[in-house]
């Protein structure tokens, strides 16, 4: 891994992350999807299945969350597996987006487009530019307090209301971002996975300027993978 650039950078990257956050491929607002399921539902239990939607692109999201589940992901990359906790009490429109989107294979096959020392590693794009989304925006579901511990998983975003599919994990200090994306998960196991691919970064970047900080080699997303459990 290399040294951990000075606290006044990792600053600086922050800033630009809130200035510059993926924009979303939708300037429609959309209803916001209800967030509880009927009270019969009952929770899966394992991997949820990955339906062939056949587009990359959605009006809105579906309810699929359930009352009363717990929500895990695996993320399968191409240098090892992320695995995430999924927050629906702090953040369910956020999770149930997340949920819909992997359950109807969106990330299979997308990349980590933006890799920043020390900060964040950053996926989601179906463009691979930093500025496309599923077709949808989301509302705000931000943190109590300020700051974002390492291992945080939150969405990127160009302003308030902004939100679409891109995210991103904190590699490292995070702590001057200001409180301004949802956080709706933690990584529970495979940190050194995406502390890995934030290894990958382009050294020379401009720390400034978020769509030159693309990896030094490519990273895929093979597959996003749902588990749903009785809490």
């Amino acid at each position: 891994m290399p040294a951990r650039p000075r606290r006044a950078l990792a600053v600086a990257v922050c800033l630009a992350l809130a200035l510059a956050g993926a924009a979303c491929s939708s300037d429609d607002e959309d209803p916001a999807p209800e967030t509880t399921a009927g009270a019969t539902a009952t929770c899966a239990g394992g991997e949820l299945p990955v339906a062939d939607a056949g587009t990359d692109s959605f009006d809105a999201p579906e309810q699929v969350l359930k009352p009363g589940c717990a929500y895990s992901a695996v993320l399968a990359t191409s240098l090892g597996d992320i695995t995430v906790r999924l927050d629906p009490e702090a953040a369910p429109e956020t999770v149930n987006s997340f949920v819909f989107l992997a359950t109807n294979g969106f990330y299979d096959g997308l990349t980590f487009h933006r890799v920043v020392p020390g900060f964040v590693i950053q996926g989601g794009d179906p463009t691979g530019t930093g500025s496309g989304g599923p077709g949808y925006t989301l509302p705000d579901e931000l943190p109590e307090g300020s700051g974002y511990p390492l291992g945080a998983l939150a969405m990127a975003n160009a302003g308030p209301g902004t939100a679409g599919s891109q995210f991103f994990i904190v590699t490292g200090d995070a702590s001057a971002l200001p409180n301004a994306y949802s956080q709706f998960g933690t990584v529970t196991d495979g940190l050194e996975v995406a502390q890995a691919i934030e290894g990958l970064a382009d050294p020379s970047a401009d720390p400034g300027d978020p769509t030159a900080q693309g990896p030094t080699e490519t990273v895929t997303i093979t597959a996003v993978r749902v588990t749903e459990t009785t809490t």
